[in-house]
Order: structure tokens, then C-alpha cells, then sequence
């Protein structure tokens, strides 16, 4: 058996994981973003599309995200009493907190 092929029974063994993508809205934590994912439903009574926002902790080992990007987000372990989720990659940056950090470096 091949590397190749040893690898992706490794990784077919634990299993699909959701992924979800959403934004981040606080990063305060160390290792730890909370992201606002917004998704919006049919009210089965009324008809109507109605947003419903949940709020998930994911685990930042590098804390590269900041206020505003968006991310996604993948199912992990249980890292501590209310994270279950990893930060998978971020999909874009906030424009205001680049050009805020571009200032900073020009100085």
C-alpha cells in the first residue's frame, strides 16, 4: 500500500465532519474566536423567511482571526466545556482591521 493511499484511509476513517462558514464577532479569548453564523429559515406558520443566528466557539491555535473576517469552521474534539469546533481557514479578511494593520506597519 502507497503513502497516498495510507493517508486517505486515515483521514476516511474519522469519519465526514460538518464544516460551516460564518463570521467572526469576538476574539478576545487566547486560542479562541466566537463565530456568528446566520442562516435563514422558512417560518412553517407564516411563510416567511426569518434569520436565526447561532453562535459557535472554535479553537485559533495561531490567533490569526480577527473581528469581521469571514471563516470556516470545521467539528473537532471537545477542546473544553462549550468549544467543539477548529478554525479551518479564513475566506476573507475584514477591509477596516487590513487597512488598519497596513497603517500600523507604514509607521
Amino acid at each position: 500500500m502507497s503513502a497516498a493511499a495510507a493517508e486517505t484511509t486515515s483521514t476516511d476513517e474519522r469519519g465526514s465532519r460538518r464544516t460551516i462558514t460564518g463570521t467572526v464577532t469576538s476574539d478576545k479569548m487566547d486560542k479562541t474566536i466566537v463565530v456568528s453564523v446566520i442562516r435563514r429559515v422558512r417560518d412553517r406558520r407564516f411563510h416567511k423567511f426569518v434569520s436565526r443566528r447561532v453562535k459557535y466557539k472554535a479553537h485559533d491555535e495561531k490567533n490569526v482571526s480577527k473581528i469581521g473576517d469571514v471563516v470556516e469552521i470545521i467539528e473537532a474534539r471537545p477542546m473544553s466545556a462549550t468549544k467543539r469546533w477548529r478554525l479551518l481557514r479564513t475566506i476573507s479578511r475584514n477591509a477596516e482591521v487590513a487597512a488598519a494593520a497596513a497603517l500600523a506597519e507604514g509607521k
